[in-house]
């Protein structure tokens, strides 16, 4: 009985008996503080059915609200029950009615016997603890909180505010250096009666009594008033989210929990049967005598934790879908966006299909649909080519293309005449490889037949939309990788930036550009430029452009093949 166990309770008061017939059956005595909040029927009903366990006593009833004082006088009150009934009891455990004995009882009755002197419990400084949530570390200590922080959190805020305002710090008691940690620890006799016992008890009960969540202050900082040897760790399994909030361990977390070789764990979810069952009942599935060691299980917690906070890349979820840039990366793969390819080459499509092995779309943001490759109507995720249906949210349309086709690259085009609504979006994506030859809308202006006052008017239009897009995409705000050549400049040498697009895919062993897609006619193009400055409008995205010796007049209808010279 060298092991005693002090209980706070409050809820689930069946699986907490279960817990108690457990202690009590390996030799341990328990104090049970019940909540006061508890109905007084249902407090009289769990005493009754521990009638019949030896060494169990029930503690007097506090109120335990979160943040408050109420908890620590609880714990002090069932502590002082546990010292004065068992004598014999050289180290005190604090539990909680959801915490779960993972071990045979005996191992940590073994465990503690040999660290006689040792106290464990979590106790660090204010200044080297990073867990503190809510923006209020040091000031807890400094300030007071005599208003419920989840009851009356309109008038905690105001009095804070008031208390910083005029300026107003507490006096520490002379002689303690605030501590902060975990709430669940095991003390030594020794220890725990000292601090119990101590002459200026009510002093201190006074000072902690408005301090804010006292019960991860109050025995840490006067465990290191006396202890001559603490552990600076809980022998309990606790785990907290990033908003402070505990994990609730589940049904199907029963070997995670094997694997932390720790003694007691909490919370336990009251329904998970399979855990009750494998941990109080089965001593032959018990875990081997191993050093507690939660950090087996720290990188799945760390883990699960980004998971909840980021997501995975290229997934949407409900809680960050109205928070712009909260997302754990734009898209979930890494995509290419082309734009006058495909006006300044006629097979572009199907040559860098071929040489690449991607999926190339065409105009997937064209005002009259979406252009699938392959001409389909649909695509993986239900994704329909209605325009309508894409415009309703183009940026999630994109998104959901890559992510419901993510394991083969995507590639489409893109112009000035395309929604607009997405350039941001692609700009800011990491993922985005992007390809422009500026001025390429022209060519389908100059190859069409309309009239040249309407040619005139459109031109100038997409030279606006397509100088906006620029602009974006040379922001110091843009993260993909952007490559912009003018239509002059790219075909004068093209078998070079097509060969870098090939290089930056990078979808397989790099290999040398051995075909080139089939450039269209521009006979005649540099005068239509011409034809546009005549009438006003000045087409400076193309590049220098001469007039007079056209580009391709003095090239054969049928080019030769390219071939390398070994």
């Amino acid at each position: 009985m060298s092991v005693g166990i002090v209980m706070l309770v409050h809820t689930a008061l069946g699986r907490a008996e279960e817990v108690v017939r457990h202690w009590s059956a390996s030799g341990c005595p328990v104090v049970i503080h019940v909540d006061r909040s508890v109905p007084r029927k249902t407090y009289q009903k769990f005493v009754r059915a521990l009638d019949d366990v030896p060494d169990v006593e029930f503690s007097k009833r506090f109120r335990c609200e979160w943040g408050t004082w109420g908890i620590v006088a609880a714990t002090q009150a069932a502590s002082e029950r546990l010292l004065a009934e068992y004598p014999q009891v050289r180290h005190v455990y604090l539990a909680s009615g959801s915490c779960l004995p993972l071990r045979p009882v005996q191992e940590l009755i073994d465990y503690l016997d040999a660290r006689p002197q040792t106290d464990f419990i979590e106790s660090a400084t204010t200044a080297d603890v990073p867990w503190t949530v809510g923006g209020l570390d040091a000031e807890r200590f400094t300030l007071r909180f005599p208003f419920s922080w989840k009851k009356n959190r309109y008038l905690f805020d105001r009095y804070v505010a008031w208390q910083r305002f005029f300026r107003v710090k507490r006096r520490i008691p002379g002689g303690l250096v605030p501590h902060m940690g975990s709430q669940w620890w095991c003390l030594t006799r020794q220890t725990l009666s000292a601090i119990l016992q101590d002459p200026a008890r009510d002093e201190y009960d006074r000072y902690f009594r408005r301090v804010w969540i006292p019960d991860e202050s109050y025995f840490q900082t006067m465990a290191r008033q006396y202890s001559v040897n603490i552990e600076s760790r809980s022998l309990t399994l606790s785990k907290f989210d990033y908003q402070g909030k505990p994990h609730i361990f589940y049904d199907d977390h029963l070997q995670l929990l094997r694997r932390s070789d720790c003694f007691v764990a909490r919370k336990i979810w009251p329904r998970a049967q399979r855990l009750y069952d494998a941990f109080l009942t089965d001593e032959a599935g018990a875990m081997s005598r191993q050093e507690p060691n939660p950090g087996k299980i720290d990188r799945i917690f760390a883990k699960a934790v980004e998971r909840r906070m980021r997501g995975r890349a290229g997934l949407y979820m409900q809680s960050r879908f109205p928070r712009e840039d909260w997302e754990n990366g734009v898209t979930a793969a890494p995509f290419s966006m082309f734009q006058g390819f495909a006006e300044l080459f006629d097979n572009f499509e199907p040559w860098l299909a071929r040489a690449t092995d991607t999926r190339v779309h065409g105009h997937l943001f064209a005002p009259d649909g979406v252009h699938f490759a392959d001409g389909q109507n649909a695509i993986n995720g239900a994704l329909s080519d209605s325009a309508v249906l894409r415009d309703y949210n183009a940026n999630f349309f994109l998104t959901n293309l890559i992510w419901n086709t993510r394991g083969q690259r995507q590639c489409f085009q893109f112009g000035p005449a395309d929604n607009q609504v997405i350039n941001w979006r692609v700009a800011k994506d990491p993922n985005a490889q992007i390809s422009v030859i500026s001025g390429a809308w022209a060519i389908p202006l100059f190859r069409s037949n309309a009239d040249f006052r309407d040619l005139r008017k459109r031109a100038a239009e997409l030279q606006k939309i397509e100088s906006d897009h620029l602009d974006v995409l040379r922001s110091t705000w843009t993260k993909a990788r952007v490559r912009i050549w003018t239509m002059a400049e790219f075909i004068e040498a093209p078998m070079e930036p097509l060969q870098t697009i090939l290089d930056e895919i990078g979808t397989g062993t790099p290999q040398r550009l051995k075909e080139m897609p089939r450039m269209v006619s521009l006979r005649g193009f540099g005068q239509f430029l011409q034809n546009l400055k005549n009438q006003g409008m000045h087409p400076y995205l193309m590049g220098d452009f001469p007039v007079e010796q056209d580009v391709a007049q003095n090239r054969p209808e049928k080019p030769p093949r390219p071939y390398v010279v070994r």
